[in-house]
């Protein structure tokens, strides 16, 4: 299931400066959660596994079957929305794990995406929006009701983590030179004329909002120019309070558009 990637000079360099033990691994099959029992495998290629768990007071009965598996005792890596490489912490020496789903992509792309992951492991961030919100998850969910389901709540949830980590990975990409920096600059590039339509796009309902804010979260870290209202969650203030803010910022935007 998982083979040691070789890391270029750039990527290497990047390993070094913000999480020097980390593992990389080219994944077999593709996955969102790997299977358990597949997941266990990294017994065999790291010291030792800790499996995250989080209090189930935080999960509401209608969320996502894998929010509550990851937030029981099993072991649980890789979630919904995280893209073509996922990283844990839930091995020690931590790993990124890169899907067979990037096949075909830009090689310095997946560069990219692989420096992005050592970035934030540099973070000791929560590896899923669970440990970000936390006690704040129900509130969340309160606060989306009835506008959007459960799976557009988590995707919401997903997309609002992925503003506040970006807004703290940008700078390091920023400080970037070469083949690194150039996919960084080129990757948002691709994304400002999407951005620049997204709020026709979400007011003509050809897009949903859980999508478009998926969309402009994900530009965070790419210092593009986000339209509102999904530019307040590029912020210092965002930064500053954290759930508090994603909370009362989902009350107002969700109340708003209702």
């Amino acid at each position: 299931m998982f083979t040691k990637r070789s890391l270029s000079d750039a990527v290497a360099s990047v390993r070094e400066t913000h999480v020097p033990d980390a593992l990389v691994f080219d994944c077999a099959r593709d996955f969102e959660t790997v299977p358990a029992s597949q997941a266990e495998e990294l017994a065999l290629v790291t010291d030792r596994l800790v499996p995250a768990s989080h209090s189930a007071d935080w999960v509401p009965a209608d969320a996502p079957d894998a929010i509550h598996r990851y937030a029981g005792s099993d072991l649980t890596i890789g979630m919904a929305g995280d893209g073509g490489v996922t990283w844990t912490r839930q091995t020690d020496p931590p790993v990124v794990l890169v899907k067979p789903r990037l096949a075909g992509s830009p090689d310095r792309f997946i560069q990219f995406l692989i420096a992005e992951a050592f970035v934030e492991l540099g973070l000791d961030a929560p590896e899923h929006f669970l440990g970000f919100f936390k006690a704040q998850y129900p509130a969340f969910v309160d606060a989306t009701a009835p506008s959007l389901d459960p799976a557009a709540t988590y995707q919401l949830a997903s997309a609002c983590y992925d503003a506040f980590l970006g807004r703290q990975t940008g700078e390091a990409f920023a400080a970037w030179d070469g083949e690194l920096f150039e996919a960084w600059i080129d990757a948002g590039e691709r994304l400002e004329p999407r951005l620049e339509s997204l709020p026709r796009a979400v007011a003509r309902e050809e897009t949903s909002f859980a999508d478009a804010a998926e969309l402009a979260c994900n530009a965070v870290k790419h210092a593009c120019d986000i339209p509102r209202p999904f530019d307040a969650l590029d912020t210092g203030a965002y930064l500053d309070h954290g759930p508090e803010y994603a909370v009362e910022w989902a009350d107002r935007t969700i109340t708003a558009l209702e």
